[in-house]
C-alpha cells in the first residue's frame, strides 16, 4: 500500500508583521503561495515586494496606517542611514508627529537628483530639490528632513489652512520661528511661498490639535470677535483650562475631536471628567459651546450660533 504524499501547511511566521519578498521565500513560501496568502485575505500588499499582516493592518487608524506605510518603504527599500535620499514634507511631518489634516498618504521622499528612470514607485511622491545634510536627522532610524525644514516644504505644497495646521503645531513642538523666517525671505518667487509666509504670520503655537487650528482659522475668517486661546480659570474643583474663551461674557468654545476622546485615556473617563468640569464652571456663571469636525463645515450656522451666544 502506498503513502499519500502529504503537502505541507505552511504559515505566516508567528513573530513580526511585516516582511520583504525576499524575507517570505527565506522562511519556506514560494510565489505561489505569497499569492494564495494575500487572495485569501492573511497578508495585505502594501507595496512592491513588502507586505503586512492583515489583522495588524486592520488593527491600525489612518494615522497609523499611514506611518505602517513609510516604515514599509524603509523596509521594503532596505533604506539605511546611508541612503540617497530623506523622508520629507508629509512623510517627514508624519515622522516628527506633526498633525496633518486632509493630506494625502503617499510617501513622500526628497532627492538632490531625480532618479534616471524614476523608480520611486507609485506609492512614493517624489520631490527634487536641493538640501544640505544641515538639514537632515535621524527620526525614529530614518533619515528625514529637519522640523523647521519639513514645515517649509510642507507649507508650500498645501493649501493655507493645512498649512497653518502643521505651522500651529511644528512651532509648538520647538520649532525656531527665525529660521522659518530667513527661509521664506530665502526663497522669494518660490511655489508656495505666500502661502508659507502668510501661516507663519498666522501661526499660534497654543492650539493643541488641528481642530482648534481650524476652529480658530474660521473664526478668523468670519470675522467674529477674537476669543482667548488656552484660556485658563479656577473653579472650587480645580485649575481648567478652555480651548476658546470670550471672558468678558463667560462664554467658552470647546472643540470635540475624537483624538480628544480616544487616543489617550479610557473614553468614559475623559467625559466624566470633563462633564464635572463643566458643571463646576457653570456653578461660575460659564456657559459652553461644544463644537464638531462637521460644524467647521456649516459656516453660516457655525457663525450665527457663536453670534447668538456672544449675544
Amino acid at each position: 500500500m502506498s503513502a499519500t504524499a502529504v503537502t505541507p501547511v505552511l504559515a505566516l511566521p508567528s513573530r513580526g508583521y511585516l516582511w520583504r519578498t525576499d524575507e517570505l521565500l527565506r522562511f519556506g513560501l514560494n510565489a505561489r503561495r505569497i499569492k494564495a496568502m494575500v487572495d485569501a485575505g492573511e497578508m495585505r500588499r502594501l507595496r512592491y515586494g513588502c507586505y503586512i499582516r492583515t489583522s495588524k493592518w486592520n488593527a491600525l487608524g489612518p494615522r497609523r496606517q499611514a506611518m505602517e506605510r513609510i516604515v514599509a518603504h524603509a523596509h521594503g527599500t532596505l533604506t539605511t542611514s546611508s541612503g540617497g535620499f530623506v523622508y520629507s514634507h508629509l512623510s517627514a511631518a508624519r515622522l516628527h508627529g506633526l498633525f496633518v489634516w486632509g493630506v494625502d498618504d503617499k510617501v513622500h521622499v526628497l532627492s538632490a537628483v531625480r532618479p534616471s528612470s524614476d523608480r520611486w514607485g507609485k506609492d512614493v511622491k517624489g520631490h527634487t530639490e536641493s538640501f544640505s545634510e544641515e538639514e537632515v536627522v535621524m527620526v525614529r532610524g530614518l533619515r528625514a528632513t529637519s522640523l523647521e525644514r519639513t514645515m517649509f516644504d510642507c507649507a508650500r505644497i498645501l493649501s493655507y489652512p493645512k498649512a497653518l495646521v502643521i505651522m500651529d503645531h511644528g512651532l509648538r513642538l520647538g520649532a525656531d520661528i527665525q529660521m522659518l523666517t530667513r527661509m521664506a525671505a530665502a526663497s522669494s518667487g518660490k511655489r508656495g511661498i505666500r502661502t508659507l509666509r502668510k501661516a507663519l504670520e498666522n501661526a499660534d503655537p497654543r492650539s493643541e490639535s488641528a481642530g482648534e487650528t481650524l476652529t480658530r482659522d474660521l473664526m478668523q475668517r468670519l470675522r467674529i470677535k477674537p476669543p482667548q486661546p488656552q484660556f485658563e480659570v479656577q473653579t472650587r474643583i480645580g485649575h481648567h483650562r478652555m480651548d476658546f474663551a470670550w471672558e468678558d461674557v463667560k462664554l467658552a468654545l470647546e472643540f470635540d475631536g475624537r483624538t480628544k476622546y480616544f487616543d489617550y485615556k479610557p473614553t468614559e473617563e475623559v467625559i466624566f471628567q470633563e462633564r464635572r468640569r463643566e458643571k463646576a464652571l457653570m456653578e461660575d456663571g460659564w456657559r459652553f459651546i461644544r463644537i464638531e469636525w462637521k460644524d467647521l463645515f456649516q459656516e453660516r450656522a457655525f457663525k450665527e450660533r457663536i453670534l447668538r451666544a456672544l449675544g
